[in-house]
């Protein structure tokens, strides 16, 4: 199988090298508007050659976008365009709802595949790419029936090759779920990390006295916003439903310690615990 890769980035590098690794592909196309991580991913192992969009599309089987979610959308519908009968095209976006509305009446629609490896970190760029990034999380695939049988078997092939475990889901619903697990985390994230450095004006100190518990909550606010402010464009209208009951949640805990009511702070505390038996 022939590959092409538009943004050679993290996720889209990662991709690569594993399908390389595995013996899935036997040659990897680049396309990204940024010449150095094409020359990153190039030295890097991760592509073969680098090239316009149309010449990607005249030499390889299966397409991947690897771009944020905005410039997929508006990409995508192009890219469908101009794709051959025997061609697949996938994304790896963290919303799905947008993106699959704007190719639902494409007519070749069914050669499409939306997908979104759960996986990812704070860094960027093909330099930061790995092999074994996906090993044993989810790959969720939505609107399966949206899609031709031989995408999906294209689809799901890539997934266990991998390492992946198939999830499948209407791309509502994995926006709502999304929302939950992943964008408010990084919104906390953010402003926690905002919190921080406007209280404490001695860097030197966060530095100094960061314990790993604040080092692992705040790693997410090292996240680009190149990437993160179209997630949440996109995903408005979940990413504030889920806002709404953390702000609600924090309120809980302010109202507890002001009120001095430790009785109320412990219930906090031991409601919070039952993730211990979801995540494991």
């Amino acid at each position: 199988m022939k590959l092409a890769i538009i943004g050679v980035g993290l996720i889209g590098g990662s991709v690569a090298l594993k399908l390389r690794a595995a013996g899935v592909v036997e040659q990897v196309f680049g396309v990204d508007a940024n010449t150095e991580h094409l020359e990153a991913a190039a030295r890097n192992g991760i592509i073969d050659k680098y090239g316009s969009l149309q010449h990607a599309l005249e030499e390889t089987d299966l397409i991947l976008l690897a771009i944020p979610v905005d410039a997929t959308t508006k990409l995508l519908p192009q890219v469908l365009d101009l794709v051959q009968e025997h061609q697949i095209v996938m994304d790896v976006g963290s919303t799905k709802a947008g993106i699959a509305a704007s190719v639902k009446n494409h007519p070749n629609r069914a050669q499409y595949v939306a997908f979104h490896p759960m996986w990812g970190t704070e860094n960027s760029g093909p330099d930061s790419a790995t092999a074994d990034s996906f090993a044993g999380r989810s790959a969720v695939i939505c609107d399966a029936t949206d899609s031709s049988s031989h995408a999906l078997e294209t689809a799901e092939f890539v997934a266990q090759a991998l390492g992946m475990n198939v999830l499948h889901m209407d791309a509502a619903s994995h926006d709502i779920h999304a929302a939950y697990i992943s964008h408010i985390s990084h919104i906390t994230s953010y402003a926690l990390a905002n919190t921080v450095l406007e209280k404490e004006r001695e860097e030197d100190r966060i530095f100094q006295l960061a314990s790993s518990g604040f080092s692992s909550t705040v790693r997410l606010a090292k996240s680009h916003p190149e990437m993160w402010v179209p997630i949440f464009r996109e995903n408005k209208e979940n990413v504030l439903d889920v806002l709404n009951e953390h702000i609600s949640q924090l309120r809980k805990f302010k109202s507890a310690l002001e009120k001095e009511n430790w009785e109320l702070l412990e219930e906090l505390i031991r409601s919070a615990n039952r993730i211990r038996g979801i995540l494991k």
